[in-house]
């Protein structure tokens, strides 16, 4: 049985982690023209859940900032945007399947469990893109991204970094885990 984890933030941390964000997305203008920092704190203030996966984020290194508004839902879009691959989230596997699969040198965890376990997404191939046109990230590092099925089925998955000026995106067995690959997550409010 899987051990529940309980999702809370304590007043002070909550009043750190505002500080944190706040000072982030004022350094950082050109990541969310047009939108105000007061319409975010507003909704996060609603949301503690998921205050408490953007605290996860800020603790594991990822360095999570406003990317986006999604005009439909009415959610911000918060990713990673540490300048590499969040330092606390490396020498990962992709998924549990791939995890199992190894029979010595097992990392501590994999990719998918621990985004689930922070209550977060696994960007795609198109979210990184888009990513990287308010970057560049990942220079020294790269960064497992979600994964086609199809791919994945064959025993692969994907990553992406960014090199000599462009987004490059690879494949490497599932089951593959290196100390300068981590992963970036995404979590709208």
């Amino acid at each position: 049985m899987a051990k529940q984890i309980k999702k809370e933030i304590s007043k002070k941390e909550q009043e750190e982690l505002f500080k944190i964000l706040e000072q982030r997305f004022e350094k950082n203008q050109k990541r969310h023209k047009n939108i105000s920092w007061s319409s975010v704190k507003i909704k996060l203030e609603n949301q503690i859940d998921k205050l408490w996966s953007l605290h996860k984020m800020e603790d594991s290194g990822g360095e999570p900032d406003v990317v986006a508004y999604d005009k439909k839902t009415d959610e911000y879009i918060f990713m990673d945007c540490s300048p590499e691959s969040p330092k606390n989230r490396r020498s990962l596997c992709y998924d549990r399947e791939a995890l199992d699969t190894r029979k010595e040198f097992k990392p501590e965890d994999n990719v998918l469990d621990m985004a689930s376990s922070m209550g977060i997404e696994l960007i795609n191939e198109e979210q990184y893109r888009e990513l990287q046109k308010i970057g560049p990230f990942d220079l020294k590092t790269s960064s497992w991204i979600e994964t086609p099925a199809a791919i994945r089925k064959l025993g692969g998955a994907l990553f992406g970094d960014y090199r000599y000026g462009t987004v490059f995106v690879y494949h490497n067995g599932a089951q593959s885990y290196y100390a300068a690959r981590g992963f970036r997550g995404m979590i709208k409010v």
